[in-house]
């Protein structure tokens, strides 16, 4: 059967793709990852006085770096994943990844959660709504994408690190008075300019990455085990 466009995300146990390239149930799922290692670099500039004061600018944008390593595979096992990367050409070419820590929110939550208001680039935090319709919620530690019909490149995924509600706010938060709503506090901050009404992904929120090396290899044991580890760095449109 035809199909529109190839896979673009890291098969994994709940994303599977054919040998076509296509994702689809029918397909083969990509090995779970043995260990995830998860940093986040925000470079500083920081100057300090002969007095002590101590003066701190962000001078480069966040980005999430990611490190995974596989349990050795069979080659039937190994080879969704390494061809799907193959063809990335190195540095090449940017794909999404999905990282079980992330892949749900910390309490189980279903329902749609949207921006309310529009949020401007280099915001902090934001007010959602739509909360009383919602089962569960957002908790810090939980991360999302947004889904902005005005803006399809804003691929960039958040952290969220404080969750407010109308009773538990700071004092000056007016604009927070609804039992619908919540405000989210976030890192990064904001990356682009949010519509009022765009759509929080919070479930399999997809974190846009290259590789970072030119270079695929891998081990084969003598067992006919494959060992590979993949080393990845978040990547904007």
């Amino acid at each position: 059967m035809a199909f529109s466009s190839f896979a673009d995300r890291l098969p994994d146990p709940n994303y599977k793709i054919t040998e076509a390239g296509e994702n689809s149930a029918s397909g083969v799922a990509g090995p779970g990852f043995a260990s995830v290692k998860f940093s986040s670099e925000q470079p500083v500039s920081i100057s300090r006085t002969n007095s002590g004061r101590v003066i701190t600018r962000s001078i480069v944008a966040q980005h999430w770096v990611i490190d995974i390593t596989y349990n050795p595979m069979t080659r039937n096992e190994f080879e969704p994943v390494y061809n799907f990367l193959m063809e990335k050409r190195g540095r090449l070419k940017p794909f999404f990844v999905v990282l079980p820590q992330y892949s749900s929110p910390r309490t189980s939550t279903s329902g749609t959660i949207s921006v309310s208001g529009s949020i401007t680039s280099g915001d902090t935090n934001f007010l959602i709504n739509g909360m009383d319709s919602v089962t569960g919620g957002l908790r810090p530690g939980d991360m999302f994408n947004f889904s902005d019909s005005s803006n399809s490149n804003h691929k960039k995924i958040y952290q969220i690190v404080r969750v407010a509600d109308s009773t538990n706010k700071l004092s000056t938060d007016s604009a927070l008075d609804s039992t619908d709503e919540r405000r989210l506090y976030v890192v990064p901050p904001i990356e682009k300019d949010v519509t009022s009404g765009s759509t929080i992904i919070y479930t399999n929120p997809t974190f846009r990455v290259i590789q970072r090396s030119d270079v695929q290899e891998y081990s084969l044991g003598t067992n006919n085990l494959y060992q590979f580890s993949l080393q990845l760095e978040e990547a904007q449109p």
